[in-house]
């Protein structure tokens, strides 16, 4: 009888240390597995993106060094909604100007789709150590020791690579939307990009315009030019689309910086050129000046500014000169929203120090 009531606990004890070492062999199995497809998806996520930016953290943004490999396929592929992006080009000096134009754009729930060209490594680490995939640096990173002013060499550098990154973006099969970053949304402008032309831009005159004005290329002037401006752009992927660019990229090439000129050149007027040449062979759509008027005249003239009151959609603060100049006009007629609304921007409170060593004064649009 005592025999015959051991067995039954030895047949236990060896039924617990298999089922004990099958628990232990599968848990090795899991953590093998786990090892060694888990950095596999992390990486996959980042060089191929295939989820929205919505889902990525701080915390699990690439090093220094994968952001410097990160290119602008990847990165477009990876903010795109609609086969569309928005893009802007910034230098680190310009990260408040930069921040004060998202929180503008998240108000009209668009910042998803915002890609920041950075021109320097500064930036491009700063932004997508906050907003992980949002930036860019496409080769090469201009001189840090340039001061980028408006009619500056530096300037001209800086701005004539413009035509270049969106002709890119178009032949990767995307609609672009380009905005210099000392603008500020009111409403949003893609109720306003009607019918389906391949490029929609908006006057730099200020000159007031009737309400019902002409959507066409405006003609030239007695002394031969237009004043269209480049600092806000839509351009769809057709071959009329990336025509334009094309003819933008070779205007600018056909005039070079030179040293010895009085006038010196800059992109806007090569735009300008470029639209003329093309008016035959690209569909074209000037927006109404009342929804996107320059800074000369929104800021110059509370008369229209006031007649035209609700119907303000992207304001340009241009027809001035300087950063501090710029930003306290913002904050007179309300625009600075970075002091009051910072964590409206994607990009949080932005903490920089200006005095970093690889930075670039330079600002992309005509100050």
């Amino acid at each position: 009888m005592a025999q015959q009531s051991q067995r039954p606990i030895s047949n236990r004890h060896i039924s617990l240390l298999n089922r004990n070492g099958l628990i232990l062999l599968l848990l090795l199995a899991l953590f093998v597995i786990l090892g060694v497809f888990l950095p596999l998806t992390k990486s996959s996520l980042f060089m191929f993106p295939n989820t929205t930016s919505s889902s990525l953290s701080p915390s699990s943004s690439l090093s220094v060094s994968d952001w410097r490999d990160y290119s602008l396929a990847q990165a477009v592929k990876f903010v795109a909604k609609n086969e569309t992006v928005i893009v802007c080009a910034v230098s680190y000096p310009f990260l408040p100007f930069l921040n004060n134009w998202l929180i503008s754009i998240s108000r009209q729930k668009h910042q998803e789709k915002v890609l920041v060209i950075a021109e320097d490594y500064a930036t491009l680490y700063k932004v997508n150590e906050k907003w992980p995939g949002h930036a860019v640096l496409i080769p090469p990173a201009l001189d840090p020791q340039s001061a980028h002013k408006f009619g500056s060499q530096g300037f001209f550098n800086l701005t004539s690579r413009r035509p270049q990154h969106l002709l890119n973006i178009l032949e990767l099969g995307y609609n672009v939307m380009y905005n210099d970053v000392d603008m500020v949304w009111l409403q949003d402008p893609f109720d306003y990009l009607q019918g389906s032309y391949d490029a929609y831009f908006m006057d730099d005159m200020i000159a007031i315009k009737p309400l019902n004005h002409s959507h066409d290329l405006p003609p030239l002037s007695r002394s031969g030019v237009t004043y269209v401006c480049s600092c806000m752009i839509f351009l769809r992927s057709t071959d009329g689309g990336k025509l334009l660019m094309k003819t933008w990229v070779e205007e600018i090439q056909a005039q070079p910086w030179n040293n010895t000129q009085a006038k010196k050149p800059h992109d806007q007027p090569a735009f300008n050129r470029a639209l003329h040449k093309t008016a035959n062979q690209v569909k074209v759509y000037l927006l109404p000046q009342s929804a996107f008027p320059s800074g000369g005249l929104y800021f110059r003239n509370e008369t229209w500014v006031n007649e035209t009151r609700g119907k303000h959609v992207i304001v340009h603060n241009n027809y001035i000169i300087g950063y501090d100049k710029k930003m306290k006009r913002f904050q007179d007629f309300s625009l600075w929203l970075v002091d009051d609304h910072a964590l409206e921007s994607p990009l949080g409170k932005l903490e920089y120090n200006l005095n970093a060593p690889n930075n670039i004064s330079s600002f992309c649009c005509y100050l």
